[in-house]
């Protein structure tokens, strides 16, 4: 029993003992494998004694592309992804379609949760506020716009209800705006022109019914092709379009268009009547024939309205000097329309000094009418270019509140929202409706919380409508010309950008200059089209002109930085690290190139040149072998030479300068001479590594695909090795899909960052490192 015992103990011991020897087996294995891979990666993990910050001798996890997609391969499931992404997009529920419910309307998500104590009151004198500032302005804009002035109460109303269900914003004010009300005017003025409605029998008079009953069409034409493309670009989340508007473009067109509505305005100011064109250098010929009418001017008319400029303006200075202590700022523009239609009534300024007035405002809600579908054809490019604009305008004014008062909004929301608008308007003769940015800060300073202010102004309109409009008959139009005059004052100070940007930028300044100058003389519609062409132009020409240059490490760390910029940036010897400032793509690829060449310190084209002459001078010299055996031969055949003798004629070579001997082998080695000689005095740098940092580069063509793989081939042609570091996911795959990768280029090329490729270069020279290298490690 006890030997029983003993038996088993001792084969208990044995097994254990052969476990562990093929545990031990094992984790040596594996301990062979990690070494290898650390030997093919270059690395030997350690730390550094001092633990001092890592730079380019530290052994770091230098990993190459291929050897990281071997550790963490890449996701291949991306068209599964994508099919879920789909289904999930189009799959439809409860619960999805209430939240589109919610997105589409957005009264309905804010609405039921509304405070109404808390806001109710802060929104009603809001709206009071801004619905006096836009009576007012509504009727001003009806005449840049090129129709009656009640139009301007129309569009005043309707769409400014539909954005109060349909927008996202709490505090812009939706509604007429001179710069939106121009672009209109230049529409209707080109396509229906005062000379074709004249009197027969009398060319000096105009049709005038005839003429603005033609311009209500046209604009209400325009307002409904406005809305459906603004419907369509929100509905393909087409709301990026306007980051192709910057904002020098569009502070510099703005401020054009305040130079049109200004001159536009003149007419009224000064009682006189000039015919309006819209082709290019219309402002120029409107300016002259302002000019020449000068001595016909309306003296009550000009007195009139410059009174009332310098009234507003004082009050309003007064608004904003003071606003913190009054609740409500004076309505300074209604008071003046209210004072001046007393004026005109009671003394008659139409009969007694001639002064033109605003004529029959009729009261109560038209019936709707379906736009003209017929004039589409002649005006889709202006109409095209407002909704742009319109939206542009908008959606900064709508992100400045966003941001101060710390809430959210839907960009492609805001683009539906103002299709909606006009388009519904369009049916009730409206014109297009923009964001005025004097009436949405007046909206904001009053207290206004939500769209319930907007709604609020628009019933206020509503009571002009159908009441009040009649009692602004006498109105004169010199007044509702300095209305819109001084409410051009903010854009005005515009102006101001010209030294601001002399200093921080002079291409923004530049697009600012060409932006005004083309809508000055070109007017709004050609103006804004060269302006977005020479915009997208300056962004080409950045791309032409990059800042190109090369980095080094900046003493213990793993930053590297320009050396031209950076005293403590230090090239690592034998490596050169090249960056451009922009993306690569056909339109810079050669010049990349070209830079990468000069940048290095290697004339590489000479020394690929210098290579082909030496290659040529060898196989010179092997044919000349081969003549020489030849030779040989023959002459061993003739006169029966020795084999030996035969051998070493092989290898003789009289020269014909001297008449000595010269062997084969002295004249290659010369020839190998020259050749070393040409390249050092080429390759000054000495350099045997280039790093190419494709950090900044965002995607990659074929044409700059083809570059790349040009700059590898000349480079290792001339003994230098090729490295690309910081490479986006998308560019690694599109350069596996252009044919990048062959087996001179690999992915063991490739590195995550700029010092992991210096990590894995510096490992892998080791053993050759010249002694300026052993010092510049042992330095750092």
């Amino acid at each position: 029993m006890k030997r029983r015992v003993q038996k088993q103990s001792i084969l208990s011991l044995l097994e254990r003992v052969m476990l562990g020897e093929e545990e031990a087996s094992s984790e040596s294995c594996q301990l062979a494998e990690a070494e290898t891979v650390k030997q093919r990666v270059g690395v030997v993990s350690y730390k550094m004694a001092d633990h001092t910050s890592p730079d380019h001798t530290d052994q770091q996890a230098a990993l190459s592309e291929a050897e990281l997609e071997d550790i963490a391969p890449r996701s291949q499931d991306t068209g599964l992804r994508l099919l879920t992404g789909v289904r999930r997009r189009f799959r439809c529920s409860g619960t999805i379609a209430r939240s589109l419910l919610l997105k589409f309307i957005p009264i309905l998500s804010w609405l039921p949760r509304y405070p109404v104590k808390e806001w109710l009151l802060a929104d009603i004198i809001s709206g009071l506020s801004v619905g006096i500032i836009q009576l007012p302005q509504g009727l001003a804009y009806a005449l840049l716009a090129g129709v009656p002035p009640v139009f301007g109460l129309y569009s005043s109303f309707y769409p400014v209800i539909l954005y109060t269900i349909f927008g996202t914003s709490r505090h812009i004010s939706a509604g007429t705006f001179a710069v939106i009300s121009v672009m209109v005017g230049s529409v209707t003025e080109s396509l229906a022109p005062s000379e074709n409605f004249m009197i027969p029998g009398n060319e000096s008079m105009i049709d005038t019914e005839a003429r603005d009953a033609a311009r209500v069409e046209v604009a209400a034409a325009l307002m409904l092709l406005v809305g459906i493309f603004q419907i369509l670009l929100g509905l393909v989340q087409f709301g990026f379009i306007v980051t192709y508007l910057s904002d020098p473009l569009i502070r510099g067109y703005t401020s054009a268009a305040a130079i049109h509505v200004t001159v536009s305005q003149l007419e009224s100011i000064l009682g006189v009547a000039v015919s309006h064109q819209s082709k290019p250098l219309s402002l120029i010929y409107t300016i002259v024939n302002l000019c020449y009418k000068i001595p016909q001017t309306n003296v009550a008319a000009l007195l009139a309205g410059l009174i009332a400029i310098a009234v507003m303006l004082v009050v309003k200075f007064l608004n904003e000097k003071y606003k913190s202590k009054i609740r409500m700022p004076i309505p300074i523009e209604l008071i003046t329309l209210i004072v001046a239609t007393g004026i005109s009534y009671g003394v008659d300024l139409k009969r007694v000094y001639g002064v033109a007035i605003v004529g029959d405002i009729p009261t109560g809600m038209n019936a709707p009418i379906v736009p003209k579908a017929d004039l589409f054809a002649s005006m889709v490019g202006n109409a095209f270019a407002i909704a742009v604009v319109v939206y542009a305008f908008t959606i900064s004014v709508v992100k400045m509140f966003a941001v101060k008062h710390g809430y959210n909004v839907d960009s492609n929301q805001e683009f539906i929202a103002l299709g909606l608008c006009n388009l519904f308007g369009s049916f009730f003769q409206c014109f297009t409706i923009g964001t005025a940015m004097s009436r949405s800060l007046v909206q904001e300073s009053t207290g206004g919380k939500t769209q319930i202010a907007g709604a609020v102004s628009s019933l206020v309109i509503l009571v002009m409508i159908l009441k009040a409009g009649e009692l602004f008959k006498t109105l004169p139009k010199a007044i509702l010309s300095s209305v819109v005059i001084v409410n051009l004052k903010g854009i005005f100070k515009q102006f101001a950008d010209i030294p601001v940007l002399w200093r921080s930028n002079k291409i923004d300044l530049l697009v600012w200059v060409v932006t005004f100058v083309a809508t000055i003389l070109l007017n709004l519609d050609i103006g804004l089209a060269v302006s977005v062409a020479f915009s997208l132009l300056t962004v080409i020409f950045r791309t032409q002109l990059p800042h190109y240059s090369i980095l080094g490490q900046v003493s213990s760390t793993d930053i590297y930085r320009d050396v031209s910029q950076y005293q403590q940036a230090l090239e690592v010897p034998g490596i050169k690290i090249f960056r451009s400032s922009c993306t690569l793509y056909f339109a810079n690829a050669e010049l990349y190139a070209n830079a990468v060449k000069k940048k290095s310190g290697i004339n590489v084209d000479k020394l690929i040149e210098r290579k082909k002459k030496d290659i040529k001078k060898q196989q010179q010299l092997q044919k000349k072998e081969e003549k020489r055996e030849k030779k040989a031969l023959k002459a061993k055949e003739k006169c029966e030479v020795p084999a030996e003798q035969a051998y070493e004629l092989s290898y003789v070579d009289v020269s014909t300068a001297n008449g000595k001997p010269e062997t084969h082998n002295a004249v290659y080695s010369e020839v190998l001479e020259e050749s070393a000689s040409s390249c050092l005095e080429l390759n000054k740098s000495c350099i045997h590594s280039l790093i190419l940092d494709l950090s900044t580069v965002s995607f990659v063509d074929t044409v700059s695909i083809k570059v790349l793989k040009n700059i590898f081939r000349d480079f290792q042609e001339v003994g230098v090795n090729v490295y690309l570091s910081g490479c986006h996911e998308n560019v690694l795959r599109q350069l596996e899909v252009g044919n990048f990768f062959s087996k001179t280029i690999t992915k063991y090329q490739i590195f995550s960052s700029i010092h992991d490729a210096v990590t894995y270069i510096s490992r892998t020279r080791s053993p050759q490192m010249t002694k300026k290298d052993s010092d510049f490690f042992t330095k750092m």
